[in-house]
């Protein structure tokens, strides 16, 4: 956390404004009277058996994107978003697998809006952070299908000149493929290095979260997604809330991670309120919906609300929220939490 994060932190604790981590009632309060908007696209019908319905889908994508940009033009909607000379990369978390993480027809419906409004297909790359949930989810196949890459952050390399230190190091415990495992010294295992394809090869990502439970986190959201997918040494936070608090959003606040994000789209074909990050479909309920922002924290705010009330309608025991992670998050920047202040536009 920068310096002026953590002066707002120590003045907002005076105010008492803070509550202690996990408060489900508590938002941080902004620094103006900024708002969020986000595009909530309600669908019908896009899942059969659990499965979409790619047409479906991709026609409620096109509705809420054109909606999300004013325009009943499609092309100029994206064009609004990125350049025919970017290379674009889709962020997908992939670990539950095709039917509980991000769906293959949701990330369908935005490379084929991309090829569409004029980027070449090798500059469109569907990632993660590891292959073998790629292939396994299905994104392969759906690459191959479509002409465009498919990429692992962690198989690309990391970027010894791009990493995250964070105030108060916490040693990580290296493991293969993290770029400093083997290495000695005092500061070895304290840094998390960026991904060369985040770093070096993307000029632009679009987050394509699902919409999932994680214990630690509360959720496998945008913040979850990104940040730990971007870099590696990551046992160090991953299952302890505190640090995924203060993790997570600095992570996305480097320059060459989040700065580069121009939307957000959360998956909500299905909300699994409980079992993730892996697949239970019996913890699953269908929504139907796509939503859109530019703003990750407004997001992730909604889809934590959305799970706890599915938890309570199923007489399902309340689960950790690590609404602390969206406190930092605001407290840097990066989004509003606010329920007042997240404006929610619904399309059909």
């Amino acid at each position: 956390m920068s310096r002026n994060a953590r002066l707002q932190f120590i003045l907002c604790a005076l105010l008492g404004w803070l509550t202690p981590a996990g408060a489900a009632d508590f938002f941080a309060p902004p620094a103006t009277n900024a708002t969020a908007r986000v595009v909530l696209v309600q669908g019908e019908n896009l899942l059969n058996a659990y499965l979409p319905d790619d047409d479906r889908v991709q026609a409620a994508f096109n509705r809420g994107l054109t909606a999300f940009a004013r325009t009943n033009d499609l092309s100029a909607a994206w064009r609004t978003l990125v350049k025919t000379n970017d290379v674009v990369g889709i962020k997908v978390f992939s670990i539950p697998g095709p039917l509980c993480g991000t769906r293959p027809a949701v990330v369908a419906a935005i490379v084929r809006g991309l090829l569409a409004a004029g980027l070449p297909p090798d500059h469109v790359i569907i990632w993660d952070k590891h292959t073998y949930d790629l292939r396994a989810a299905g994104f392969y196949e759906l690459a191959a299908q479509l002409g465009v890459r498919v990429a692992g952050a962690a198989e690309s390399g990391y970027d010894e000149t791009n990493f995250y230190l964070p105030d108060s190091p916490v040693t990580g415990s290296l493991v293969w493929g993290d770029l400093e495992f083997g290495k000695k010294g005092d500061d070895i295992g304290k840094k998390s290095f960026v991904a060369k394809l985040v770093s070096r090869q993307l000029t632009k990502i679009i987050s394509v979260a699902p919409l999932i439970n994680e214990n630690a986190a509360g959720l496998c959201g945008h913040f979850f997604s990104l940040s730990l997918g971007s870099v590696d040494n990551t046992r160090r936070f991953e299952g302890d809330p505190d640090r995924l608090a203060v993790a997570l959003p600095e992570i996305y606040a480097l320059p060459s991670v989040g700065d580069r994000v121009v939307l957000n789209v959360t998956d909500a074909l299905l909300a699994q309120y409980q079992g993730g990050p892996s697949s239970f479909l019996q913890y699953a309920t269908e929504l139907d919906q796509l939503w859109l922002s530019h703003d990750p924290v407004a997001l992730d705010t909604l889809a934590l609300k959305e799970l706890a009330r599915d938890r309570k309608k199923f007489n399902i025991p309340p689960l950790p929220a690590n609404y602390q992670i969206y406190t930092n998050a605001v407290l840097l920047q990066l989004g509003l939490n606010d329920p007042a202040r997240i404006l929610i536009e619904k399309v059909k």
